[in-house]
């Protein structure tokens, strides 16, 4: 009776799971499955851009990930930990520091400490300086040329009227004053 009671409990493979287990070979299937299998593969590299039933995908730092509408938040947003010293970033001005240097506030005091000690500060300081006053120069370019090409001869007010000037922009006038404004910015820079 016994005999019949336990075939009718236990199924092959729940007995193979069993053997498995008291092998220790708990990872070991016990059924086979039938499905789909892949016909086709394709390779992605880093930063490729792809779609497969309707979702986007991208590898970033060699993980596999969804493209998703909120991966412009997520980059804005400051993350648990620095990713530089891996330590919380838990202090008031961490968020700032990484929304600016990409790190926590004590990571920055030490690569501008270490940049200091090695007399490169004033090399750095200047550096950056310049990068900005290149970023306002193509910014004035861009500006001036939109400015330009738009050729419209009316303006609007600080009162909000629309005003219609006779005669237009007069362009070389304009290119004088922009190479002249570029010139100034250009002295700017530190050497």
């Amino acid at each position: 009776m016994s005999d019949s009671l336990l075939k009718k409990t236990f199924q092959k493979k729940d007995v193979e799971r069993i053997r498995n287990l008291v092998k220790g070979k708990s990872g070991d299937r016990v059924t086979s499955g039938i499905g789909q299998t892949k016909t086709t593969t394709e390779d992605h590299k880093e930063g490729d851009v792809w779609e497969v039933n309707g979702k986007t995908w991208t590898i970033k730092d060699g993980i596999k990930e969804n493209v998703t509408k909120l991966d412009k938040f997520k980059k804005a947003a400051v993350p648990l930990f620095c990713p530089s010293c891996k330590q919380v970033m838990d202090k008031q001005l961490d968020p700032f520091y990484y929304k600016s240097y990409g790190t926590c506030v004590d990571c920055r005091a030490e690569f501008e400490t270490k940049l200091k000690l090695e007399g490169k500060w004033e090399e750095y300081t200047n550096k950056t300086f310049n990068k900005e006053i290149d970023k306002q120069i193509e910014e004035y370019k861009n500006f001036m040329k939109n400015a330009l090409s738009e050729n419209n001869n009316s303006f609007i007010t600080e009162a909000g009227d629309i005003e219609k000037w006779v005669g237009g922009v007069n362009k070389n006038r304009v290119d004088q004053v922009m190479k002249e404004t570029i010139e100034y910015l250009e002295n700017l820079k530190k050497k």
